[in-house]
């Protein structure tokens, strides 16, 4: 089984979708996501600073994009797509898309509202996010607990995010546990807390206008890594996670389970192929960060087809 991965917030770089402008097709793509979803992407994806992409308004409409314009590239080049599909955080609405859940537009719809909400939300109190490496796993949650931090994605791989206020965040890093290394994120606020409901009222409403189809591939959840069946409870999935944990972890373990013999992580790729390579040890995994991927990721789906 071929799993393919779109990654969530984070994984921009400035300029990483100017590749992919070189595709046939991909502009006239971009244009109707950027309507869309209420942002000029080809303009933040090609000559925006960093500063300016790491806005949650903008970032999470621009990853989202380049998951959907390389997995509709890797289809187009391999002739067939992955067996299943799984989205962390954001790329949840990437993912859904691969399902034929809802279409590549209204994904870019829903995308651009929840990255407005959440940034509003963000902006209400001052909040943030830290990645915890290493350490025994209960000593990091007891510790995250005694200073009221919302472990907020477990990653696998040794990786728990915490989420909260900036004082608390601030004294986790100053006395980090024995064996654990703390790296602020550069991102507006507690995602995936209850410091996001206002967002997830807004992305309700929003939803309440889609009507899904069933999902044609396996399609996995971040809410606790089970297999989604339904194309009404995937919506409800993807509402819901804005202020419950990305349970990554729990995703690989889901894919080890049915058998994965390989993962191809979308644009802007990196971030969990580097968890793969530690929580799915030995299995073949290709980051498709550019157009160049593209045939290390077609041979992999292919000689799974084989």
């Amino acid at each position: 089984m071929i799993v393919a991965a779109c990654p969530g917030q984070g994984s921009q770089t400035p300029g990483f979708l100017a590749p992919w402008l070189e595709l046939d097709g991909v502009a006239d793509s971009l244009a109707r996501y950027s309507e869309a979803a209420e942002i000029d992407l080809i303009s933040h994806g090609t000559e925006s600073d960093a500063d300016t992409i790491r806005d949650t308004r903008i970032a999470q409409p621009l990853i989202v994009a380049a998951s959907l314009i390389a997995w509709q590239a890797l289809v187009e080049r391999a002739g067939r797509c992955s067996d299943g599909i799984a989205g962390h955080s954001v790329g949840e609405l990437a993912a859904i898309v691969g399902a034929g859940v809802i279409s590549a537009e209204e994904t870019m719809r829903l995308v651009g509202i929840r990255g407005r909400a959440m940034a509003d939300a963000a902006a209400q109190t001052p909040t943030g996010m830290s990645a915890v490496l290493g350490g025994d796993e209960q000593a990091v949650l007891d510790r995250l607990a005694e200073l009221e931090l919302t472990p907020a994605n477990h990653n696998g791989g040794g990786q728990i995010v915490a989420a909260g206020a900036l004082p608390a965040l601030a004294s986790l890093a100053e006395e980090p546990l024995k064996g654990t290394r703390v790296i602020p994120l550069q991102v507006a606020g507690a995602f995936h807390t209850t410091y996001m409901a206002s967002a997830v009222d807004a992305l309700r409403t929003a939803v309440a206008d889609v009507t899904p189809s069933e999902p044609d591939l396996t399609l996995w959840t971040n809410r606790d890594g089970s297999v989604v069946s339904s194309g009404t409870r995937a919506l409800e999935l993807i509402v819901n996670q804005v202020s419950s944990p990305v349970r990554w972890d729990l995703c690989m373990a889901s894919f080890a389970d049915a058998g994965i013999t390989g993962m191809i992580e979308l644009a802007p790729a990196g971030a969990l192929t580097g968890l793969a390579k530690r929580g799915l040890r030995g299995t073949p995994v290709v980051a498709v960060k550019t157009p160049d991927d593209l045939d290390a990721a077609a041979e992999l789906l292919n000689g799974a087809a084989a």
